[in-house]
């Protein structure tokens, strides 16, 4: 995790819209993060994005079709 502020630290989370098409365009730019589920769309994992992988998250949030995927910073 990264610095928000002075002596504050931030967490990144990712999720996906219900309007997910289930391309898996998501899943195969960052698996760690993105998968395809049961119902053939696009889950995000239920925590926080490892800092490793942000860029990755990062990269399938831009690379989505119908920009239904999201990460969001607290």
């Amino acid at each position: 995790m990264g610095p928000k502020g002075l002596g504050e630290e931030f967490t990144m989370k990712a999720t996906v819209s219900e309007e997910c098409i289930g391309c898996g365009l998501c899943e195969s730019t960052c698996d760690a993060v993105f998968s395809i589920g049961d119902e053939g769309v696009a889950v995000a994992v239920d925590e926080d994005i490892p800092e490793e992988y942000e860029d990755a998250a990062k990269e399938a949030e831009e690379g989505c079709p119908v920009g239904r995927s999201e990460e969001h910073t607290s």
